[in-house]
């Protein structure tokens, strides 16, 4: 039976309650549904107005401007408020799941070189994996990088060598993803379980709350009501005893599967500059950032630029989530393109290209102690040839 609930037949109910009570389900749905002008004006006559104390409404109720764009600030701030927050849940869902299928390739690139590349053996590599949450990749890699300048290790061990650390980092990068993924996911639907909160829908419509609750629990009866109904319509089964209280639920999970409503976000200042900011979100996105730093600059992507970002939601911002998916979307996932990845990172690097050449450096040592002699004749003042007989 709930499968023959939709978003439309929870749309067509709600657009077919009396305005009262379709404000007051739009408002517990206020991430999934917008509230009208006609509706917005209902709720500004229907506020009380704090001078008539005492005696009988006025028959012509004259709605002012001011009470207007009270009420439509209040909806627009608590519109943007669960919007963004259910967007930022869905960026951060779907960066994780490509971030991991993109760690699971290069684990398969690495792994696959080991096997066949180098002739590693198969129970050597499971040992490697099994290994990699005890593994500390930064002595081991400034070792191997020693050996090198030392001539004490061939290219080929070395890159074997870099492989497995790769691996084992890659490994438990991936355990990260997995976790703030799950954890996401579980936020992703507390959001979506939660309607609007009744102190901020009293926010919002500016009535007490008593007539409030009254409110609420009459027109979301009547809502139930009529889905019930409009689903027996459909189907000869009947519903079981509890099914208001399940329907309420079954409405909120499938207006969550609804697509997320994607918002224009500005730069926010996050790592100084545009330009510094998408390199540092391409290293964080291939897993090259480093450990120590990468799961600091994923707060800084959640919680927004500011410091002040946990404490208000004004200054958090989706800019850098948004670019993140950009990047994301631009990396080229084919085992192939991944394979030559993994090479690239491992290969050491030239001792040809680190040596400079002597004449190449010359002129520099030149010029710094020109400049120093500069100095200090600036300092010193210049002698002159009399006071030296």
């Amino acid at each position: 039976m709930t499968a023959l609930l939709t978003p439309e037949l929870i749309a067509s109910t709600i657009e077919q309650a009396p305005i009262q009570g379709r404000i007051m389900l739009k408002l517990l749905l206020l991430q999934h549904f917008d509230i009208t002008e006609e509706e917005i004006t209902h709720i500004a006559a229907d506020r009380p107005d704090p001078r008539c104390v005492a005696g009988s409404k006025p028959i012509h109720q004259v709605v002012k401007q001011d009470a207007l764009r009270d009420v439509t600030s209040r909806r627009d701030e608590y519109r943007r408020r669960v919007r963004l927050r259910r967007e930022r849940l869905w960026l951060q869902m779907e960066a994780m799941k490509r971030m991991i299928t993109l760690a699971e390739g290069l684990i398969r690139a690495g792994s696959d070189l080991l096997l066949t590349q180098y002739k590693v053996d198969a129970a050597a590599v499971t040992a490697l994996k099994q290994e990699a949450r005890a593994a500390v990749p930064k002595p081991a890699i400034r070792l191997l990088n020693r050996r090198w300048d030392e001539d004490d290790i061939s290219a080929e061990a070395y890159q074997e060598a870099r492989l497995g650390l790769e691996v084992q980092t890659q490994l438990r990068l991936l355990d990260k993803y997995r976790k703030r993924f799950e954890l996401s996911e579980r936020e992703w639907k507390s959001i979506n379980a939660a309607p609007l909160q009744d102190h901020e829908i009293g926010h919002i419509w500016g009535i007490p709350a008593g007539s409030l609750a009254a409110r609420k629990v009459k027109h979301l009866h009547q809502y139930l009501q009529a889905v019930q109904n409009s689903l027996q319509r459909s189907s000869a089964k009947d519903l079981p005893a509890t099914a208001p209280l399940d329907l309420w639920k079954e409405t909120l999970a499938v207006l969550g599967e609804r697509p997320v409503e994607r918002s224009i976000a500005q730069y926010d200042g996050l790592e100084r500059t545009e330009d510094a900011l998408v390199e540092k979100l391409r290293t964080f996105a291939w897993g090259t950032l480093g450990e120590d730093l990468e799961g600091k600059f994923w707060l800084s992507l959640v919680h927004g630029a500011s410091s002040n970002a946990v404490h208000s939601e004004n200054t958090r911002s989706l800019f850098g989530l948004q670019r993140l998916m950009a990047v994301l979307s631009e990396i080229d996932t084919s085992p192939d393109a991944l394979e030559q990845e993994m090479v690239t990172r491992t290969t050491p690097i030239s001792k040809e290209s680190l040596a400079l050449p002597d004449e190449a450096a010359q002129p520099v040592v030149e010029e710094v102690g020109q400049m120093k002699q500069h100095v200090l004749t600036s300092f010193m003042g210049e002698l002159h040839d009399d006071l030296r007989r």
